[in-house]
């Protein structure tokens, strides 16, 4: 119940942003719902004069269709044919009395008569606002149908029947296809409506955007709750519920974090006699738990593939999410490539920085729930289920701490990243594991696997599994070996991630993007040929595009190293010959690699992940610029 209980702390930190509507890149609006509010998206308003008579209606482009809107406990949960009305806007077979008048089918019970009872009784409270009384006595008369055929929304054959679907034999009565199929997928009585309210005199906010409105349905329904119980969540005494909110990845999503409407299946049963014995959780409490959900998912969650991935602070909201890589926290990276020889101390200093402001937003005298960190994975296997796939709680320097630990040591020279300006530049730190995903698996790896690595990484990151799964680390190595399998700058970058996990695996030994000239370790040494031998290749074939031998025998070197090697260096001669005195320097960089190979370790056994440290390291050096001052960044080949 942790995991409620800190949303439900979050809305409370956050009362003051309730109703402001919110945008996201795509345009999309988003809120934080009152309490006893939904979203629904609306097809035709209709504006209603204070003395509570039509005053005109218009149907909504697509792009102003979301409605906050009260809802009650069964109308938010209600499906098929069950009779269940919203407390104001809703669908034209329920807002209309005469809606039976113009061919719709009613059926054991009357949606408009339930409708205009329950609206009826919020009009008639103390709670009541003004706008609520207009609307009621507007549709109390039942004639919204007929007000809408004659102001032109609404379409109506001969008979006087509204029509199912637009077809061209009714262009005799209306020369252009009417506005209301273009906005609706089904027929005309599916039509969405909501309400708002009309004045001469002066100008009103929206009924649906209205704060006055939010508190008068929500006062008016807290005194309709049922019993009380003992909340799971609070430990206090509050009217509980067990129909609980849907729509939480986005208002199409039907899938529910709590349920326990089958009483025939094990849900249960076998355990306990009824729901609210296995958990009992409060409306109050579920109602702002889930609206908090909705509202950190739309504003800063990563979904992938319907998973959600969400990491929020108590108090302070934005943390720095452990999914992505350095450059995105410190995205001035410009110094620090000159700086390849620091040590792990000296990365968590430079990431410690980055990450300092993070620390000092948090206020002196906040309680230690206040300087909290939720990170929060959710998923659902059917339309109905959702579940929390992985959940964690921090303090918030413990957290910080963490990621300055994880990007300081799975860390390495990377140079796929872009700048604002869209120019590649070099930064030292730690992948994203979005891009381990895709040097794992290949840039064609679905969503799927994609989002099933990613929450895999989270234990590694903020978590107590201090070592990244073998079989990650063995497949980024294997593509990583394999060169020509793949373009030349999705080797690169897939190069740099396998010597950042790997580095990461091997911490302990405290490898470097500077050359270690005095690591005598075989497989570091056998990296370190091999990189000679491709510089020493490609600098003899100058302009020429092709790979190198070295780069072509790659996967079999990391196989049959001894065996390879002799291959290569054989390959070497002629580029030797072509380079003359200029191949000397690097000629006596393999006499001297080679010199420090003890003789029972020259062979065939197959190299580990440190020959790629060796090899990236090597090929760095021999490519760093004279002057020192400048940083050498890895060669991208085409764009990405």
């Amino acid at each position: 119940m942790s995991w409620l209980l800190n949303l439900y702390r979050t809305y409370e930190s956050n009362l003051g942003l309730v109703g402001s509507v919110k945008k996201k890149h795509n345009d999309q609006e988003y809120t934080l719902l009152p309490v006893s509010h939904t979203t629904q998206n609306a097809h035709i308003e209709v504006s209603i004069t204070e003395d509570g008579e039509f005053h005109s209606a218009i149907v909504i482009d697509k792009n102003d269709a979301n409605t906050l809107i009260p809802c009650t406990e069964d109308s938010a949960s209600r499906a098929g044919s069950k009779v269940a009305p919203y407390p104001l806007h809703d669908k034209l077979s329920y807002v209309a009395g005469d809606y039976a008048v113009f061919g719709g089918e009613i059926k054991k019970e009357d949606p408009f008569a339930a409708y205009i009872e329950q609206l009826g009784a919020w009009a008639a409270s103390p709670y009541a606002a003004s706008k609520v009384k207009s609307i009621y006595r507007y549709l109390n008369k039942g004639r919204l149908i007929q007000d809408l055929v004659d102001e032109r929304i609404l379409c109506v054959t001969e008979d006087n029947k509204l029509i199912d679907k637009w077809d061209k034999k009714y262009e005799s009565r209306y020369s252009i296809k009417p506005a209301i199929f273009s906005v609706v997928a089904g027929e005309q009585e599916s039509a969405f409506v909501r309400f708002n309210i009309y004045s001469p005199d002066k100008p009103l906010l929206a009924v649906w955007k209205d704060p006055e409105m939010y508190d008068s349905f929500t006062r008016f329904y807290s005194e309709r709750l049922g019993d009380k119980d003992i909340c799971y969540v609070t430990g206090e005494e509050l009217p509980s519920t067990d129909k609980h909110a849907n729509k939480i990845r986005n208002p199409a999503d039907k899938a529910k974090l709590i349920s326990a409407n089958d009483t025939s299946g094990f849900t249960f049963r076998g355990r306990f006699l009824q729901s609210q014995e296995a958990a009992s959780i409060s409306y109050e409490v579920s109602q702002k738990a889930h609206n908090a959900l909705k509202w950190l998912i739309n504003r800063q969650a990563k979904v992938i593939d319907q998973r959600v991935f969400l990491v929020w602070g108590n108090k302070e909201l934005d943390m720095p999410d452990p999914s992505e890589d350095t450059f995105s926290i410190d995205p001035s990276p410009s110094e620090i490539p000159k700086k390849a020889s620091y040590t792990y101390e000296d990365y968590a200093v430079e990431v410690g920085k980055a990450l300092d402001g993070y620390r000092n937003r948090v206020a002196s005298g906040l309680r230690n729930e206040e300087m909290q960190v939720n990170i929060l994975v959710l998923d659902s296997a059917t339309t109905g289920r959702m579940a929390v796939l992985y959940y964690r709680n921090l303090n918030k320097e413990l957290y910080l701490d963490k990621l300055v630990d994880w990007h300081s040591s799975c860390v390495w020279l990377h140079g796929y990243r872009k700048n604002d300006q869209g120019e590649y530049v070099s930064f030292i730190g730690a992948p994203a594991t979005r891009d381990i995903a895709l040097a794992a698996y290949g840039p064609r790896a679905g969503d799927k696997v994609i989002k099933g690595l990613m929450e895999r990484m989270l234990p590694c990151i903020v978590g107590d599994q201090p070592n990244i799964p073998q079989d990650i680390i063995r497949s980024v190595f294997h593509r990583a070996s394999n060169p020509v399998s793949m373009e030349k700058w999705e080797w690169e970058k897939t190069l740099s991630i396998a010597c950042a996990l790997i580095n990461r695996d091997y911490r302990e030994e405290g490898f470097r993007v500077a050359l270690d000239a005095n690591n005598n370790s075989r497989d570091y040494l056998f990296g370190r040929l091999l990189a000679v031998a491709d510089v020493l290749e490609r600098r003899a074939l100058g302009d020429e595009t092709r790979a190198s031998n070295a780069i072509r025998y790659m996967n079999a070197f990391s196989k049959h190293p001894a065996r390879t090697w002799k291959t290569i260096q054989e390959c070497l001669q002629p580029y030797q010959a072509r380079l003359g005195t200029e191949a000397t320097y690097l000629s006596r960089i393999i006499d001297e690699v080679a010199s420090r190979f003890k003789i029972d370790e020259f062979n065939n056994k197959p190299l580990s992940g440190v020959y790629l440290l060796g090899f990236y390291s090597q090929r760095h050096e021999l490519y760093r610029p004279k002057d020192k001052n400048k940083a050498d960044a890895p060669d991208h080949g085409s764009d990405q």
